[in-house]
C-alpha cells in the first residue's frame, strides 16, 4: 500500500535519507531501527509530509503524494512526548483529531468511546490527562492517533523517554494494541528489543540509507554486516 521510492532529504550538504525504498503491506506493523542520525525519523517525516523529499516518491496505492499536504493523508502520528493537551480532558484529547475532520457530535462521542475501549480507558472520559500514568498517557496518545481511523499509522519512539522496566511492559502492551487494531503502522526506534518485539519486518537504517530488511528473527540470525550484527544483537555476518 504504501511504497518509498529513491526518497532523499537533504540539510545543506548532509543527506539525511540517502535513495531510499521501502515498501508496507496492508496490516504490516514495520519497524525502522537505527541510531540517532540514521534518518529513521526523517523517514517517518517525509512519508507524513512534514518533509519534503528532494528526489524520489512517496506513493499510496500509486498515487504520488507529493502535492496531497499532510492533513490530507489520512495518516497518524504518535509521538515520543505524546504532545497531549494538558487543558483538555481524556474524552477531548481523543476527539481531536475527529472535530477537525468536521464529523457530527454524535458520531465524535460514538468514536471517542470506541477507542477509549480498545485501549482499555473505559470511563477516562473526563479525566484530565495530566493525573495519569505514563502508561494511560501513551494509550491516550494512541487513541487520539488511531481514532480518526487513519490509512497508516506511524509511531515515533513512543517509549523512548521511559525507563528500561516501564518500556519493556509497554511495549508488550502495545504489540497487542496494535495487533487487536489490526493497522499498518510504521513504528521507528533506536531500542533493538522493541523492534523485534513488535515489527513483523526489521528495517534497519545507518547514515540515512537501509542496511537490510527482513523478518526480525531473519535479521538478527543473518545480519549482512558488522554493523547490523552489533546493532540488533544477531548471529555473525556471511563475510566472517
Amino acid at each position: 500500500m504504501l511504497a518509498v521510492e529513491n526518497a532523499t532529504v537533504c540539510f545543506g550538504e548532509h543527506a539525511a535519507l540517502d535513495d531510499v525504498d521501502l515498501t508496507v503491506n496492508d496490516h504490516e506493523l514495520v519497524a525502522v531501527l537505527g541510531p540517532s542520525g540514521s534518518g529513521k525519523s526523517t523517514l517517518l517525516r517525509a512519508i507524513a509530509g512534514l518533509e519534503p523529499l528532494d528526489h524520489g516518491t512517496v506513493r499510496w496505492d500509486g498515487e504520488d503524494l507529493a502535492r496531497v499536504p499532510p492533513h490530507r493523508r489520512s495518516f497518524g502520528l504518535m509521538f515520543q512526548d505524546y504532545a497531549l493537551f494538558p487543558h483538555k480532558d481524556v474524552a477531548r484529547n481523543v476527539a481531536f483529531g475527529l472535530r477537525m475532520q468536521h464529523r457530527p457530535d454524535a458520531e465524535v462521542r460514538r468514536r471517542v468511546n470506541e477507542v477509549l475501549a480498545l485501549v482499555d480507558l473505559e470511563g477516562f472520559d473526563e479525566r484530565s490527562v495530566t493525573t495519569l500514568s505514563g502508561g494511560e498517557q501513551q494509550r491516550v496518545a494512541l487513541a487520539r492517533a488511531v481514532a480518526p481511523e487513519p490509512r497508516l499509522l506511524m509511531l515515533d519512539e513512543p517509549l523512548g523517554a521511559l525507563d528500561r522496566t516501564l518500556r519493556d511492559r509497554l511495549t508488550q502492551e502495545l504489540r497487542e494494541l496494535l495487533r487487536r487494531l489490526g493497522m499498518t503502522a510504521i513504528y521507528v526506534t533506536h531500542d533493538h528489543a522493541e523492534a523485534r518485539a513488535l515489527g513483523d519486518r526489521l528495517v534497519v537504517m545507518r547514515a540515512g540509507r537501509i542496511e537490510q530488511v527482513g523478518p526480525p528473527e531473519e535479521v538478527v540470525a543473518y545480519p549482512v554486516n558488522d554493523f547490523v550484527a552489533e546493532f540488533v544483537g544477531g548471529g555473525t555476518p556471511p563475510d566472517r
